[in-house]
């Protein structure tokens, strides 16, 4: 983007990488402000270098609960009625507005800020559905309109990010004023791609957003496998593909999120070799469909879309996630103290192990485990299912 070099302000191409995540969903769909997830994502402040921090929330416009919302970054004024002009030809606009920020004086030139409250005119959708054609104009903005780029496009869910340490961006962005059943966050630490506004995390699309701890070194072939599919990976970071890669499986094949954990976080052939015959054909046939998507590098994600929330570490737990349970809330974080500190009366906690999913879903009570199953009998379970 137009501004992107001028954000890495230390000039740093490479640095070692840490990163902090952490995120909730509340199974009950009580909602609740932002001060919880600032306070626990800001107790990991040395997971990050001031390069990048942000929060996605889940349940928060409820008076527009079924338009998509448009959360938008541009480089100035000019560029943003570029394309308010544009989403008005190909959008019915019901309702925008600046998104609610503040002065902070860490934060430097930061963009303007927008979010379109909005959805699709049937005249324009040339036989795609909505959500179709909602990833289709995400798509062609964030890559034709120099200066723009559109930051989450799902339902009653919106993304806020920036380059700034945690408590910096969510003061830009009042986070403790908005209220949701789901709360994901990041406090980034780059590496290989510059700290700049629309290289923050989350990603999203949709009613997708990701945050990830970590390096694929695998990211050239699963962004040519996704590409394939009709997405275009236009931020400058190997996250990316991961909000991309959860659509195409989940909502465009219809995988349940276990088989998708399964995709992206496959257990070595040596260890496939090891599973009875049913699981080897369940496992073999994952991986030759969907090889092109499988992760390499160490990881730690938490995928989330409206109702769902899902931790993931790699097959070999090259970096942290722990998770905890109280009541109808499920936790997960790179650390413990974090989880500790914004829930003292934590009721159970655990370590998953590499490529285990932990998933939360709004209206069923959260469990842990009772011992650690292997993952492709969980898998093998989803595949019954």
């Amino acid at each position: 983007m137009a501004w992107a070099d001028s954000e890495n302000r230390y000039k740093q191409d490479k640095v070692y990488d840490a990163c902090g995540l952490f995120g909730f969903i509340d199974t009950t769909g009580a909602k609740h402000d932002g001060n919880k997830v600032v306070a626990a994502l800001n107790s990991m402040k040395e997971r990050g270098n001031g390069l990048g921090a942000g929060y996605a929330a889940y349940g928060l416009y409820p008076e527009f609960n079924d338009h998509y919302c448009f959360h938008t970054m541009h480089s100035d004024e000019a560029h943003r009625l570029e394309l308010d002009t544009y989403l008005r030809k190909h959008f019915a606009v019901v309702h925008d507005e600046p998104i609610p920020h503040k002065h902070v004086q860490e934060i430097l030139d930061p963009p303007v800020v927008w979010r379109y409250f909005l959805f699709p005119q049937s005249a324009h959708m040339v036989g795609r559905s909505e959500e179709d054609y909602i990833v289709h104009e995400v798509m062609h903005i964030n890559s034709h309109f120099e200066g723009s780029f559109v930051v989450s496009s799902g339902k009653n869910m919106g993304i806020f990010k920036g380059v700034g340490h945690p408590e910096a961006i969510a003061e830009f962005y009042q986070i403790q004023n908005y209220q949701a059943y789901m709360w994901t966050s990041h406090n980034r630490f780059p590496t290989n791609t510059p700290g700049w506004w629309g290289g923050a995390h989350p990603f999203g699309l949709l009613d997708w957003s990701v945050v990830h701890n970590g390096e694929i070194s695998s990211y050239g072939i699963n962004r040519r496998y996704i590409e394939q599919h009709g997405y275009c990976c236009t931020m400058r970071t190997d996250t990316e593909v991961f909000a991309y890669a959860a659509d195409l499986l989940v909502r465009r094949h219809h995988l349940p999120f276990e088989i998708a954990a399964a995709v992206f976080a496959s257990p070595l052939w040596s260890d496939i070799e090891r599973m009875s015959e049913r699981e080897q054909r369940i496992y073999r046939a994952l991986r030759q469909t969907y090889g092109r998507l499988l992760m390499n590098g160490p990881f730690t994600i938490i995928l989330a879309k409206s109702g769902v929330m899902m931790g993931l570490g790699d097959r070999i737990r090259l970096r942290p996630l722990v998770a905890g349970i109280r009541g109808g809330t499920l936790y997960v974080s790179s650390e413990l103290s974090s989880i500790y500190l914004v829930e003292p009366e934590i009721e159970q906690t655990w370590m998953p192990q590499g490529g285990e999913p932990v998933i939360g879903r709004l209206g069923t009570a959260p469990q842990a485990p009772q011992e650690h199953k292997q993952v492709h009998r969980v898998v093998a379970q989803g595949v019954e299912a």
